[in-house]
């Protein structure tokens, strides 16, 4: 190409990566005869390889591609993170005994790990290849940046409400403790050790509040995370002899599983039952009821994320952020109980 052009490899590769350095005619030269020779341009990867950057950046999840985006706020997450990086330089890794593997040979600078447990062997690989890291709903990571919400706060405001409206029979339905967890109750002291950060920190925000109010909650995990899963579960909570009056769940679709669940056997909500939900996804208004729920700043979380990876990526250290605030959100599944 560059001797079809009667130039230096330099002069083409200025062509298309700094047209700055040429006149205008000679880069119009330059790529006339490219077009003449069927010349692409510069292969990206060989590209990033001489600048030792590749631009592309790796998202960790937990689980299955399929399993992660049952969760809605992933995907609000995930879009707002993924408007500010090029289509082509994301890279999704699910969570499974092949992420490390899959995160060593990929061409990546950067990674984010998304709610991922505390000692997740892909975080391992991340230290090992020195990969910048920022971490969403993740454990702490010496040298990561740490993105969560003030999920305490958030746990905290839900379970005052209840307590407020009256409630004494509560339950708090979460997330499975381990693989393969086919759903049903468990210690309070098992889910304040779960393997996840956000799961723990709302635990704790529940249980201050309901332990201040003389309330030992019962405590229950779904089978999966997905809406589906909640439901089948929410079934068994609520045709046990010790029906609670309000549940208070860990994420919007656990929420929407226990409506289901509910309207099923007939329970109406919220005058035999209050459910609150966290997160404010879209589930979460378009719920029947609309449920009354923990707001978080999906969207903003997401953008969040991906400006302080672009710092990282461009070698600079962004500073700590503080955690992003909550709002209580109080709509029709949330009252008093039954007399």
């Amino acid at each position: 190409m560059a001797a079809a052009a009667g130039v230096s490899r330099a002069t083409v590769s200025n062509a298309y990566n700094r047209p700055d350095q040429l006149s205008a005619a000679l880069r119009g030269e330059i790529l006339r005869v490219a077009r003449r020779l069927g010349y692409p341009g510069p292969h990206p990867v060989a590209r990033s390889l001489a600048a030792r950057r590749s631009g592309a950046l790796a998202f960790l999840l937990d689980a299955s591609v399929s399993t992660a985006f049952c969760d809605p706020a992933l995907s609000i997450t995930l879009d707002a993170l993924a408007t500010a990086v090029a289509p082509d330089a994301l890279l999704l890794v699910p969570g499974g005994a092949a992420a490390p593997a899959q995160l060593r040979e990929a061409h990546v600078d950067c990674a984010v790990a998304y709610s991922l447990p505390d000692r997740a062997p892909v975080l391992r690989a991340v230290r090992e290849r020195g990969l910048p890291l920022v971490v969403l709903d993740g454990p702490a990571r010496r040298g990561a940046t740490l993105v969560r919400t003030d999920d305490r706060a958030g746990a905290a405001a839900a379970a005052r409400h209840v307590v407020e409206l009256g409630h004494r029979d509560v339950t708090v339905l979460g997330t499975p403790l381990s693989a393969g967890n086919l759903g049903g109750p468990v210690d309070l002291r098992q889910a304040l050790a779960s393997r996840y950060r956000v799961d723990r920190e709302r635990y704790a925000g529940y249980r201050e509040v309901l332990a201040g109010a003389g309330i030992e909650p019962a405590v229950w995990v779904a089978a999966g995370i997905s809406r589906p899963a909640a439901a089948r579960t929410a079934a068994a909570l609520l045709t046990t002899g010790a029906r609670p009056t309000a549940v208070l769940c860990l994420s919007d679709e656990l929420a929407a599983g226990v409506l289901d669940a509910a309207r099923r056997l007939g329970l109406r909500v919220p005058d035999q039952l209050t459910v609150v939900g966290f997160d404010d996804t879209p589930t979460a208004g378009s719920a029947d009821p609309a449920l009354s729920t923990v707001r978080q700043d999906l969207t903003a979380k997401g953008r969040l994320a991906s400006g302080l990876a672009a710092e990282l990526r461009a070698g600079r250290h962004p500073h700590q952020p503080a955690p992003l605030p909550v709002t209580l959100v109080v709509r029709d599944s949330s009252a008093a109980p039954p007399r």
